[in-house]
């Protein structure tokens, strides 16, 4: 339990920081599973332009620090050549 009142700050200053970071990973999610839904479904154009809505997100949150830089470009790696792969 927080005693000072640094450590009180700094509670409350990390549960701030958690909803906002949780916000960001579900954004993030959520447009990962419309390009998986789309790769799924087949549909290549679809795909193409999920996965164009998808990266600008995930790159924003390896600058807003809830992902790693090598995470987010491993994931964009699979998912592309997956969209790729798509006849």
């Amino acid at each position: 339990m927080a005693n000072t009142p640094q450590s009180k700050k700094r509670a409350r200053q990390n549960e701030r920081r958690f909803a906002v970071n949780k916000a960001r990973r579900s954004r993030i999610r959520t447009h990962l599973r419309k390009v998986e839904e789309a790769i799924a479904s087949g549909d290549k154009d679809a795909a193409q332009a999920a996965l164009k809505e998808c990266q600008p997100e995930l790159m924003r949150g390896v600058t807003k620090g809830v992902y790693h830089k090598n995470t987010a470009a491993r994931k964009m790696s699979r998912l592309s050549a997956r969209v790729k792969a798509l006849a």
